[in-house]
């Protein structure tokens, strides 16, 4: 099966080839050393550039309620203006153009389209941005490549029940995704559902940095949350309305110009810590609790073995018919990979925690009993960034689409993000 592959992230576009080795030896390319069809492009999403937070009958956003409150984003930032991408979109668009992108993924507000959900009617402003959006990218000969949701929604959702936490948001999101097939599907080769639902469940309700912060300890002190129980809530909640709007994209829409439907996993490669049996298998299990927690469902039906082995109870069933609904819900995987973690097992050995274990840092514990670290007897694994959980690691690139072709029966994949922000732009994590 031919694949073929795109490379963007949100700070840095990078080619893999193009990476500089320990050697420091730069790697000359040209555009012709790339196969035809080979897509080179840019990613963001919504909250992170758009601005125009009220404007044109725009309503608040979960991010928008969540930034303002103190202490939740280190340095203050609010997304009120950010890049202001809907004042300004042409001139990015031409920038995009002048580079020589022929492929862009963004993300559709949801507050921007559908202020209020089902319970409102369609924002056509919000209709009309991401019209002319798509329009002059065809124009320019770059490929729109469509997330419906990146972590933003009517913060009307939350207050009224619960967000992710109810299987109501199951409908709404189906309401939001065929409010933009209708709209967009007849230009749109290329959709995916959500944005690494994986991160979303585990920052919103595991660790508290992403709205609507619920936690518990020992992972945090929030006013609600049950950080063992929530996320994996969340995640089965997620993973149904994906299926449910994919399976009415390929009934109803896909006929429009033969386009297809995936999602992106946040996907870390995990290497063992230690030369020994127990590390490489808790290396295979943070795989495990990690993509598949999210993958397996959409390709096999169901969550891993290795998660229903140590879950237990608490990791939410299918129906028989639900199965049936989630099994080859995708037709490509996309993959956003920042780096390769060191992974100890903590069933057999001690796991000794630091106050950087319960926060996104580059040592945690994950579910499955590991420990993942970035360095190994005071050696980073790669060389640092300006986030602490991510580092310059080329070979888990590599190891990362193996893996995922191993398991998924080489499945069609993009590489919707890579990169890294510069180590003098250090910050603990990046809204939205």
């Amino acid at each position: 099966m031919k694949m073929t592959w795109v490379f963007v992230s949100h700070c840095l576009i990078l080619l893999l080839s193009a990476l500089i080795s320990s050697a420091e030896k730069q790697v000359d390319i040209k555009r012709s050393d790339f196969p035809h069809g080979f897509f080179f492009g840019a990613s963001t999403s919504a909250y992170q550039i758009e601005g125009a937070v009220l404007e044109d009958g725009k309503g608040l956003s979960n991010w928008d309620v969540y930034c303002r409150i103190k202490g939740t984003i280190a340095d203050g930032t609010i997304g009120d203006i950010a890049n202001d991408h809907y004042h300004r979109y042409m001139e990015d668009i031409e920038i995009m153009h002048s580079l020589g992108l022929t492929a862009y993924r963004f993300s559709i507000s949801w507050s921007r389209v559908l202020p209020r959900g089902r319970l409102g009617g369609v924002n056509q402003a919000g209709i009309t941005f991401y019209n002319s959006i798509i329009d002059n990218l065809l124009l320019r000969g770059i490929q729109p490549f469509v997330t419906i949701f990146h972590n933003e929604y009517p913060q009307e959702f939350e207050d009224r029940f619960g967000g992710w936490l109810s299987s109501v948001m199951q409908e709404e999101f189906v309401h939001f995704a065929e409010t933009c097939f209708k709209h967009f599907a007849d230009r749109v080769k290329y959709w995916m559902t959500m944005n690494e639902p994986n991160v979303f469940a585990e920052m919103a309700y595991e660790s508290a940095m992403f709205p609507p912060a619920r936690c518990s300890s020992p992972f945090g002190h929030c006013a609600g949350g049950n950080s063992d129980v929530e996320p994996l809530i969340a995640m089965h909640n997620m993973l149904l309305a994906h299926a449910k709007a994919a399976k009415l994209y390929r009934e109803q829409y896909k006929s429009k110009v033969n386009g297809v439907i995936g999602i992106t996993v946040c996907a870390y490669m995990f290497t063992p810590l230690r030369d020994f049996e127990d590390d490489i298998q808790a290396a295979n299990r943070a795989l495990a609790f990690n993509a598949a927690w999210m993958l397996d469902p959409l390709v096999f039906g169901d969550y891993p073995p290795e998660m229903k082995r140590y879950h237990g109870s608490e990791l939410p069933s299918f129906s028989s018919e639900e199965r049936g609904l989630l099994r080859d819900s995708i037709d490509f995987m996309g993959i956003n990979h920042y780096g390769e973690l060191y992974a100890k097992d903590c069933i057999h050995s001690s796991c000794v925690c630091n106050d950087s274990v319960y926060t996104l840092g580059s040592d945690r514990l994950i579910r499955g009993f590991v420990y993942t670290t970035g360095e190994r007897n005071g050696v980073p694994i790669g060389e640092p960034t300006g986030m602490s959980q991510f580092f310059v690691v080329p070979r888990g690139m590599e190891d990362i689409v193996n893996y995922m072709k191993e398991r998924y029966h080489n499945k069609p994949m993009f590489v919707t993000e890579n990169g890294y922000c510069s180590p003098g732009q250090r910050r603990r994590h990046l809204p939205a």
